[in-house]
Formats: C-alpha cells, structure tokens, sequence
C-alpha cells in the first residue's frame, strides 16, 4: 500500500492531539473518571490514505484499551467496515507477524469505536452502526438462518452540535468550544453564503469571546484553509455520487468517490477537482443523450 502524505489534518485531530486532551475526551463520551496518570499513547493513521479513508484519531489508554474516534459533518452509513479497516491496520503494524504462529495466546486492547457527529442535517443524539447491517442476507442460499454474526463491529454515533448531549460537553470543555465554534461557521455561512467570510467571521469571533482562543489565535490562517479543504472535499465527494446516480451508475456513488480521491491524491486543488468533474459529467450525459437518440 502506498501511503499518501497529501492529505492535511482537519480542525478536530490538530485540536486533539495532546493525551490529556483524549483522556478527557474519552471520559467524557463514556462518562467516566480516570487517573491523571493513565498513560495515553496517540497512534492515529497520520496523513495516511488508508482504502481511499483517512483514519481521524486513533490512541490507547495504558495499552489496555484503544480508542478510534471520527469526526463527520455527514453521518456514513458504512463507518463500521471503515472502523474495521482502521482497526486491522493498527492492530497489525503493533502486533509481529511471528507472533501469531506461536502457541502462546496474543492480548490486544479492548476496541471501543465512536463517531462524533456535528453537521446541519438533523440527526438523533446517539445512534449505534453495527457491522453486520451491510451483510447480505445468505437466506436466498437455503441456508439455516444464523443465531447472530459472527463477525460484528458496533459503533457510537453521538451528536455533538452545539445545544445536544450537553452533558457530554460540559465534561469536556475543549470538545464544548470545538461545537460552538463549528455552530458559528453555519450561522455565519447561512448569513454571508461565502464559507471563506463565514470562517474568517467564525475564527473573530470566538476569539474575541474565549472560544478556542489560543488555538485560533496561533493556527488561524491553518484552520482557514483546513476547513476550505475538509468542507470542499465533501462537497465534490457528495457531488460525484449526485452525478453518479444520476447517470444510472451501478456502482455510481462508489466510482464518484473514488474519482474524487484519485484526482486529490495527484495533487489537484479541490476547486481543480470540481471543474473536472463537471466536464466529465457533460461529457457523460452527451455520450447517454446521442445513445439514446440513436446517432
């Protein structure tokens, strides 16, 4: 697999890379205490495109539980095979290869999943993905029908939009100003209809009202173009599968996206990426409207 370093952090890990950060982080999100001194060790997929994903966080606590955190603005569906990829991934560059042939038994850390949910589509507070949801069902086989999987990964999906599961982010105030932080970028983006504005606007503000402030105050211009390129990447990720169902694609939303990957990871500018996009898509649609013409 080759690795690709053109890929930037986004605004939620650069926020949260320190361990004490993601101890208080973790607590927060199960509700529960631990010692200062617990040691946490970080061992995120840094700026490494992994099946066409980038891995968000990734940490273990005393090396007796690892932790797989992501943040999205659009709830994915597919988030347990994804969390599955990165797991396997972690899990096999900690663990020698020797060591699974040998007879004594092999420990990991207890895997715990969570996506952290702060985008304008409304959505519960918590929900949970479970792996065995994108199984296909064996039954049109013949088959006995399973008691239960055997393979399953489950997944805690929590809302942190500002104004939800409050007593979550008053356990944790880091993870409190990242939400209202991201609340001023849309209330800013619904008003002046430019993200760019809406982000510079979303940055002086908070900073003139104690939200993040020395974070934005160093990494301003860095947040700026991190979020232009996180948020933009979405959008032409989320335009490909539009054209894509729209040509009647089998695979469309798939192939839009991987598209989208493929072009960024040439080194393209998102707005690059759009405008090819688009010329594919009317080249696309004028091939489908003289086939169905008959010319």
């Amino acid at each position: 697999m080759q690795e690709n370093k053109k890929f930037k952090n986004n605004v939620f890990t650069t926020l949260f890379d320190n361990p004490d950060l993601l101890r208080e982080l973790y607590c927060a999100l199960e509700g529960v205490s631990l010692p200062q001194d617990v040691p946490v060790s970080i061992n995120t997929l840094e700026n490494v495109l992994y099946m066409d994903y980038i891995n968000d966080i990734s940490f273990e606590i005393d090396g007796k539980l690892i932790v797989l955190i992501e943040h999205q603005s659009t709830i994915n569906p597919n988030m347990a095979l994804r969390f599955l990829l990165y797991i396997t991934r972690i899990l096999e560059k900690r663990i020698k290869s020797e060591t699974l042939y040998s007879k004594q038994q092999v420990s990991i850390p207890w895997p715990e999943f969570f996506v952290l949910y702060n985008g304008l589509e409304p959505f519960a507070d918590n929900a949970t993905l479970k792996l065995s949801e994108l199984f296909l069902n064996p039954k049109t086989l013949n088959l006995p029908e399973k008691s239960h999987p055997l393979l399953e990964l489950e997944v805690k999906v929590i809302n942190i939009t500002e104004g939800r599961n409050q007593a979550i982010l008053n356990r944790c105030k880091k993870l409190a100003e990242y939400s209202a932080f991201i609340a001023k970028i849309h209330a800013f983006w619904i008003e002046q209809e430019n993200l760019k504005e809406a982000v510079k606007s979303a940055i002086k503000y908070c900073s003139k009202h104690d939200i993040l402030k020395e974070y934005l105050e160093i990494h301003g211009s860095e947040i700026l173009n991190m979020i232009l390129e996180e948020w933009n990447t979405e959008d032409a990720i989320a335009y490909a599968r539009k054209e894509g169902r729209e040509m009647g694609l089998e695979e469309g939303c798939k192939k839009g996206h991987k598209e989208v990957i493929d072009l960024l990871s040439q080194g393209l500018s998102v707005e690059d990426v759009k405008l090819r996009l688009m010329q594919s898509s009317d080249n696309n649609k004028s091939r489908l409207r003289k086939s169905l013409s008959g010319s």
